[in-house]
């Protein structure tokens, strides 16, 4: 069992058991570990301890985060949602791929793909010269679903497997202490209107909430919170444009596709890094 799977099994635990608040003996003994071990296990993972990450998950938490949020997306015009958005310690740019190049189906275009861990399980990236077009996470080390899909997607693209290339990307996104020299491109395809909800998500920074309700007023489609849900679950590179920061109105957490334990878990991992950094 690896620690992210470890670590995911004691976070479920936790998140099932908020409000009774159990105490590191109960949860280490949940994982077999001792609490010592356990504790120290946690803590390098996660940067915080089982206790703090427990009063990350509570709702009272994800209320307050989602009413300081409201006005940095009330902004999200004033910054220009076609903008690149700051996001973690890198920038992003997010750009769409155009009808033209829909319509050829990749034809020219060389897509270089690779299975690598993070601190969330394993995930799948494929890469395009002008950046990021796929990043998911996956339970099993197989990659042939995600390479089918983006093939249906790409038919008629040259699809390279490269380790290597796109090592460095991964490296940056998670690492606190390697970062990039130039901004992280993302190469998307998607509706005119998904292309909208996920350059607002970018403007949400890391350890903050905002409702889906709050994402749809933010693009100029109040009252589409529905739409707005489909669209980040639409979302084809994950963590980067942060579809884990949109929660319910009401402070739960909502769904995601990776797993509500995949969701706490990055959540409290972004509080641990943002309490951490100078100012934070």
């Amino acid at each position: 069992m690896s620690d992210y799977e470890r670590i995911a099994d004691a976070i479920s635990f936790i998140a099932s058991r908020v409000n009774s608040q159990p105490g590191l003996d109960e949860i280490a003994a949940h994982v077999h570990l001792s609490p010592f071990h356990f504790q120290r296990l946690f803590s390098r993972w996660a940067g915080v301890t089982p206790k703090r990450f427990l009063q990350v998950l509570t709702l009272e938490r994800a209320k307050l985060l989602l009413s300081e949020s409201l006005p940095l997306l009330e902004v999200s015009d004033a910054l220009g949602l076609s903008s690149g958005s700051r996001l973690y310690d890198h920038f992003v740019h997010l750009e769409a791929v155009t009808p033209g190049e829909y319509k050829l189906g990749g034809a020219g275009l060389t897509i270089e793909y690779a299975a690598h861990d993070t601190p969330f399980g394993s995930a799948f990236i494929a890469t395009t010269p002008r950046g990021i077009c796929s990043f998911e996470f996956h339970e099993h080390a197989e990659i042939d679903g995600h390479l089918r899909a983006l093939k249906l997607k790409w038919p008629h693209a040259d699809f390279r497997e490269n380790q290597e290339g796109t090592r460095a990307v991964i490296q940056a996104m998670f690492s606190a202490e390697k970062k990039l020299d130039r901004p992280v491109s993302l190469h998307v395809s998607g509706t005119n209107f998904q292309i909208s909800v996920w350059k607002a998500l970018l403007q949400i920074p890391p350890a903050r909430l905002v409702s889906y309700s709050q994402v749809a007023s933010a693009i100029g489609h109040p009252g589409a919170a529905r739409a707005v849900g489909q669209a980040v679950g639409a979302n084809p590179v994950v963590f980067l444009i942060p579809c884990h920061r949109v929660i319910q109105q009401s402070g739960k957490l909502g769904g995601y596709h990776w797993g509500e334990t995949r969701k706490h878990a990055i959540h409290a991992w972004e509080s641990a890094r943002d309490e951490a950094a100078p100012g934070g």
